[in-house]
């Protein structure tokens, strides 16, 4: 399933929706949007993936890269991920620099 993009500014949040899967083939897309989140200088970038049903090893390397990308006072949050998705993120370490929400 290609994965679908969008990028919103809500107040002081970047927002990054993400519909599909993420994988080796989609992350260039995920990693675009990324640089332009990265750009407009919010304190959160939150990454909604409730549409997400697939995530690979390349998804956990697109966050890593989002951590990268944006300055260390930024709060990259996950929302609504999916538990597969979500114990991957967990499995991996990450959500101890990335905030996991169900909301």
């Amino acid at each position: 399933m290609p994965l679908s993009v969008s990028l919103s500014i809500e107040g002081d949040t970047t927002v990054i929706e993400l519909t599909g899967e993420l994988d080796a083939k989609t992350a260039p897309d995920f990693h675009q949007t990324i640089e332009k989140a990265a750009g407009h200088g919010t304190s959160t970038v939150e990454i909604r993936m409730a549409g997400v049903g697939y995530m690979a090893s390349a998804g956990l390397r697109s966050l890593v890269f989002a951590q990268q990308k944006v300055a260390n006072n930024v709060t990259i949050k996950v929302v609504g991920a999916i538990e597969p998705v979500s114990r991957t993120i967990r499995t991996a370490g990450l959500d101890r620099s990335i905030v996991l929400s169900d909301e």
